[in-house]
C-alpha cells in the first residue's frame, strides 16, 4: 500500500493556477508598487521608480505618493489600496516612522511581498528596533515576506527588474549574490561590469528584518538561472535556517562566502553596523564545513571560486597534476598546493611511459610535468589528453608562460577540447600580457577558468577540494548507533545525575558526578571513591590498589591543578595520609576557607599506560547552540591550540572529520614504531559525547581533560561540568544549530498479527537496511510508490540513498518501520513513511511504502496516523498525497482517517488532503 507524488513540489498553483515559488511576490512580481516615488532629483524614490520603467521587464509599475497626481509622467495613486490592480510587491522608500502604516495599508491590500529600502531601524537604536517589531506585527497579519530594511533593493537581470536605487542593472549571468552590505552591491556592481561577471540575481538584504539567508539560499536553489549563490555575509541571524538551506542547495549549486568579521575589532565594527550579535568566527568556520559551504577570505576568491565551481567538476579527491613549459613556475604552484593541503599527484608507470614516448629526452619525468620552454600546441594537447587518463590524478593545471617558440592561442584552441574530463577539474594559468590574452579567452570561453599566476591556480584547486571534501562527508555511511534501549537508559542515568545537582542549586559538578555522567554515556572513566578523611582515603587507596591519584573533591573550585588539588603517584598509606592533608591546607589557603571549597578527595587508580592526552569539550556559542571541541589535551592546551571545533549532533563519519583537522591525529595512526590507537572506538566516543551534548541542555559548559587515548584503551582521567544556574530558563537557551535526532517520534507499535515493530525516525545508518527493504517490494509496490517503474539498481544507489537517509528533520519526517528479527537478532526496515515541508508554506506532502510480506497488518494505517501526529506537532496546516487510482488500499487509509479524496482527471491521480 503506497502513497506518492511524482516529483516533489516546491511550488503551489496561485489563484489562477499558474505555479508560484515562494518569494515570488518579490523575485518575479506581476505589479509593482513604488510607495515614496518621487519626481525630486537625487532621492531614493524617483531612482527606484525611474530603474523599474526604464528596463521592462513584464510587470506594471504603480507610483505611490498621496501628494502628486503623477509621477516621471506616470499617473501616481494615494495609497497601495487605490491602485488599479492586484499588488505583488511593494518598494518602500518613506522615513522609518512612516514604515509600519505603510506594512499594515500593504496587508490589507493583499501585497504579497515588499523590499524596504528606508534605513533607521535597528542599526540607530532601540527606536529602530520598535519600528521593526511594528513592521514585523503588520506583515505577519498578511503572511507579507519582506526584504530589508536598509537596503538596495533586489535585481533579476534576465527578467530586467531592477528594484533598486543602483544606477545600472546588472548584466545577466548564472551567479545569484546575496549582500548585506548595501556599498558592497554597489561596489561589486561597478566592478562586475569591468570584469564581464554577471548575474541571475543580485540582493541587497540590509537587516534581515524576515527574509533571511536560509530564505534565500532555497529559493536561488530553485532558480534554473542560479548555478553558483555568493553571500557576503556580516552576521548568521537564524544559524539553523541557513545551515538547513545550504545543506540542501550546497550539493548541487556551490556556496561560497566571504565573512566580515575575521578578527575580533572587525567583529565588533560588524556588529554595530547590523545591530546584530557576531559569534565566534571559529565556529562559524566549522557551521560551513558541516554543511558545505566554502569559505574565503577576499572579495577576489568569491568570484574565482564561483567561476571555477560553477564551470567545472569538484575533484573526488587532493591530488593535482601540473603540467608546465617552465620549471619556476611549476614549482610555485606545487609549494601553493602543498602548503593548503593539496597534495602532488604521484604518476603512474603506464603515465610516465606514455609522456617518455614523445616528450623530449630532458623533460621533468615527473609532477610537475615540464614539457620544456620549446613546447608547441600538439605537444600540450598530447600531455594533457595522456595525463587526464591517469587514475591517480583528482584534477590538472596547464600553466602556459610565453617563450619564443609559444604560441598562447594556438595552444588554447588544442586545449579547450578537455575542458570537460569527467570528475577532474581541469584550471589554466596563462602567464604574461596581451600576448596571451586571446588565449585566455578562448579557454573561459571553453568553461577552463584561467589565472594569471600559478599559484593563485592551486590555491583555487585547493579550496575545490576542500569544498569537495566537505560535501562528501554529508553523505558517506556513517556506522551504527547505539542501540534504542541502551540510548534511552543512558538519558535517564545523566538526568538523574544533573536533577540532584540543580535540586541543591548547585552549577558545578564534582569530579565524581562529572564521571558517573560521561559514564551513562558509555565514556570510560577512571575509577573515583570520595573520601572525607585521610583515613578513608587509605581505606580507598587499599580498595584499588597502589599507586594511587587523589584529588579535590568540591562543589565550588573548578580547575583543582590551580589550587594544588591534585597529588599522584602515591604508592603507600603514609604517602595519602600526607597528600590528604597537603590539598586540604592548599585549598583552603587558596580559597579562604570558602564554603564547600574543600570537601574531601577523590582517590583514583594512577594509570601507568602511556598514550596521548586529548581534550573533548563542549560550551555554548549565542548563535550556534552547543559546540563541541575536540584535540590535544593536557596541562599545555591553551598554549598548542590544537583543536578542532563542530556542531552536534555527530555521527562517526562526522567525528572522523573532527579528529582529523588536529595535528595530532597523525601521532593517533601511529608513528615512530607507536602502534595506533583505536580511531573507530575514537570516533564512537565522540558520537556518545555530542549525544550527551544535546540531551542534557542543563549542561553550559563541559571538558574532559585529559582523556587518556593509547593502544590499549580509551579513559577519561578528569572531567570538569558547569550546568546552568538554577534559574535559567532552558528554553530561553540558543537551540542546537543542527536539528538533533526526534527521540520523541520514536516507540513500539504491535501490528494485528503480533509482530512487533519500533516505529522511528530514519537516521544515516539505515541505507544498509534500506538496500535490502527494496528488495522486498514487488513491481505493483514500487509503481504505485513512484508513479512509474523503477529498477532496484535505482533505488538502492548510494547517491539516491543517503540523501533519503541523511535527512533534514526540520525539512521532512520520515518513519521507519524496524523489526528485530528473533532468530538471528539483525534489524529489518519493513515499511517508510516520509512527510516533507513544502518550501514557503504550512504544507506538506506525505507518501510511504510498505514491504509486500507485511502488508495488511494495518502497518500502512498506522504510519500514516502518525504522520499527521507529527505534523500536527511540527506546526503543519495542511498534509496531502496523490494516489493513483488503481491504489484502491491506500485510498482506504486515507478516508479512515479522515482526508478529503479529490479526482485529478487530467493528472489521472486522487489528491488526498486533510487540514490539521
Amino acid at each position: 500500500m503506497c502513497a506518492a507524488v511524482a516529483s516533489t513540489v516546491h511550488a503551489a498553483p496561485d489563484g489562477d493556477g499558474e505555479s508560484r515559488l515562494p518569494l515570488d511576490a518579490i523575485f518575479a512580481p506581476r505589479t509593482v508598487a513604488v510607495i515614496g516615488a518621487t519626481d525630486k532629483q537625487g532621492s531614493v524614490g524617483r531612482a527606484v521608480l525611474w530603474n523599474l520603467i526604464s528596463n521592462p521587464f513584464g510587470a506594471t509599475v504603480y507610483p505611490i505618493n498621496a501628494h502628486r497626481p503623477n509621477v516621471l509622467g506616470i499617473k501616481a495613486y494615494p495609497s497601495v489600496a487605490e491602485a488599479p490592480g492586484a499588488v505583488d510587491l511593494a518598494v518602500v522608500a518613506t522615513p522609518a516612522p512612516t514604515v509600519p502604516g505603510v506594512i499594515a495599508e500593504c496587508v490589507d491590500a493583499g501585497v504579497g511581498g515588499a523590499v524596504i529600502i528606508s534605513a533607521g531601524f535597528k542599526e540607530i537604536g532601540a527606536e529602530g528596533a520598535r519600528l521593526e517589531r511594528e513592521v514585523l506585527e503588520q506583515a505577519a497579519r498578511g503572511r507579507m515576506r519582506i526584504i530589508g530594511p536598509n537596503c538596495v533593493g533586489v535585481m533579476r537581470p534576465y527578467s530586467g527588474m531592477n528594484a533598486t536605487f543602483a544606477a545600472r542593472l546588472a548584466r545577466p549571468g548564472s551567479v545569484g549574490f546575496i549582500s548585506q552590505s548595501g556599498a558592497l552591491c554597489t561596489a561589486i556592481l561597478d566592478w562586475s561590469f569591468r570584469e564581464n561577471v554577471g548575474f541571475s540575481a543580485f540582493i541587497s538584504v540590509g537587516s534581515m528584518l524576515d527574509v533571511g539567508w536560509g530564505d534565500l539560499i532555497d529559493y536561488l536553489g530553485d532558480d534554473p538561472y542560479t548555478k553558483c549563490i555568493v553571500i557576503y555575509m556580516e552576521s548568521i541571524g537564524d544559524a539553523r535556517s541557513f545551515l538547513s538551506a545550504s545543506r540542501e542547495v550546497a550539493l548541487a549549486k556551490p556556496i561560497v562566502v566571504i565573512k566580515a568579521g575575521r578578527t575580533e575589532a572587525a567583529a565588533k565594527a560588524a556588529a554595530s553596523h547590523t545591530g546584530s550579535l557576531t559569534g565566534s568566527d571559529e565556529v562559524l568556520d566549522a557551521a560551513f564545513r558541516r554543511v558545505g559551504v566554502l569559505r574565503v577570505d577576499s572579495i577576489s576568491q568569491v568570484f574565482d571560486m564561483a567561476e571555477v565551481l560553477s564551470k567545472q567538476p569538484r575533484p573526488r579527491g587532493p591530488r593535482l597534476a601540473i603540467l608546465t613549459n617552465a620549471g619556476g613556475p611549476g614549482v610555485l604552484a606545487t609549494d601553493t598546493l602543498i602548503e593548503d593541503g593539496g597534495e602532488l599527484a604521484a604518476l603512474s608507470p603506464e603515465t610516465l611511459a606514455a609522456l617518455d614516448g614523445f616528450l623530449p629526452p630532458a623533460w621533468s619525468r615527473g609532477n610537475p610535468i615540464d614539457i620544456l620552454g620549446d613546447a608547441d600546441p600538439g605537444r600540450y594537447d598530447r600531455a594533457l589528453a595522456v595525463t587526464a587518463k591517469d587514475p591517480g590524478i583528482d584534477g590538472l593545471l596547464a600553466i602556459l608562460t610565453p617563450q619564443a617558440m609559444t604560441d598562447p592561442t594556438a595552444t588554447a584552441e588544442l586545449l579547450r577540447q578537455h575542458a570537460k574530463i569527467s570528475g577532474k577539474p581541469i584550471l589554466a594559468s596563462w602567464m604574461g600580457g596581451d600576448a596571451v590574452e586571446a588565449g585566455e579567452q578562448i579557454l573561459n570561453r571553453a568553461g577552463i577558468p584561467t589565472y594569471r599566476y600559478p599559484d593563485t591556480a592551486a590555491a583555487a584547486f585547493t579550496m575545490m577540494w576542500r569544498s569537495s571534501y566537505n560535501l562528501q562527508g554529508l553523505y558517506e555511511t556513517p556506522n551504527l548507533p547505539a542501540d534504542g534501549e541502551t540510548a534511552a537508559l543512558a538519558r535517564d542515568r545523566a538526568e538523574a545525575v544533573v536533577a540532584a545537582a540543580r535540586r541543591e542549586g548547585r552549577s558545578l559538578l564534582t569530579e565524581a558526578e562529572s564521571k558517573r555522567l560521561l559514564a551513562a554515556y558509555g565514556i570510560p572513566t577512571a575509577r573515583a571513591i570520595v573520601a572525607d578523611s585521610p583515613a578513608a582515603a587509605v581505606a580507598a587507596a587499599g580498595e584499588i590498589g597502589y599507586p594511587v591519584v587523589l584529588k579535590l573533591h568540591s562543589r565550588t573550585i573548578t580547575h583543582k591543578t590551580d589550587v594544588g588539588g591534585v597529588q599522584l603517584n602515591l604508592r603507600d598509606a603514609d604517602a595519602v595520609r600526607d597528600a590528604y592533608r597537603a590539598i586540604e591546607a592548599a585549598v583552603r589557603r587558596a580559597a579562604a576557607a570558602a564554603p564547600g571549597a574543600f570537601e574531601g578527595v577523590t582517590v583514583q587508580p594512577m594509570i601507568k599506560v602511556e598514550g596521548y592526552e586529548l581534550i573533548l569539550g563542549s560550551s555554548l556559542d549565542p548563535q550556534f547552540g552547543p559546540v563541541l571541541l575536540f584535540g590535544t589535551g593536557g596541562q599545555l592546551v591553551e598554549v598548542f591550540k590544537d583543536r578542532a571545533l563542530g556542531l552536534p549532533p555527530l555521527n562517526t563519519t562526522l567525528a572522523r572529520r573532527m579528529i582529523e583537522q588536529t595535528r595530532i591525529h597523525r601521532a593517533l595512526r601511529g608513528v615512530r614504531g607507536r602502534r595506533a590507537v583505536d580511531l573507530a572506538a575514537l570516533e564512537q566516543l565522540l558520537v556518545r559525547f555530542s549525544r550527551l551534548v544535546i540531551e542534557q541542555p542543563s549542561v553550559r559548559e563541559i571538558d574532559i581533560n585529559p582523556l587518556l587515548a593509547s593502544p590499549e584503551q580509551l579513559i577519561a582521567l578528569d572531567a570538569r561540568v558547569i550546568l546552568h544556574a538554577p534559574g535559567v530558563d532552558l528554553g530561553s537557551l540558543p537551540r542546537p544549530a543542527i536539528r538533533p535526532y526526534p527521540t520523541q517520534y520514536a516507540s513500539a507499535w504491535t501490528a494485528e498479527d503480533g509482530t512487533a515493530f519500533t516505529l522511528r525516525p530514519i537516521r544515516p545508518e539505515d541505507e544498509p537496511l534500506l538496500v535490502k527493504f527494496h528488495g522486498t517490494l514487488s513491481e505493483r509496490s514500487v509503481s504505485l510508490r513512484y508513479f512509474h517503474a523503477m529498477k532496484y539498481t535505482a533505488r538502492v544507489a548510494h547517491e539516491r540513498l543517503t540523501r533519503i537517509c541523511f535527512i533534514d528533520y526540520d525539512r521532512e519526517m520520515a518513519l521507519v518501520a524496524d523489526r528485530k528479527d528473533p532468530s538471528t537478532g539483525e534489524h529489518e526496515i519493513l515499511g517508510v513513511g516520509r512527510l516533507s515541508k513544502v518550501r514557503g508554506t504550512d504544507e506538506a506532502e506525505f507518501a510511504l511504502v510498505v514491504s509486500d510480506p507485511y502488508q495488511g497488518l494495518g502497518l500502512g494505517t498506522e504510519f500514516l496516523s502518525r504522520l499527521v501526529r507529527v505534523g500536527r506537532e511540527e506546526g503543519i496546516r495542511r498534509i496531502f498525497g496523490d494516489i493513483l487510482p488503481e491504489n484502491i488500499e491506500m485510498q482506504r487509509i486515507c478516508e479512515k482517517l479522515g482526508f478529503k479524496m479529490t479526482h485529478n482527471i487530467q493528472e489521472s491521480v486522487i489528491r488526498a488532503t486533510l487540514v490539521l
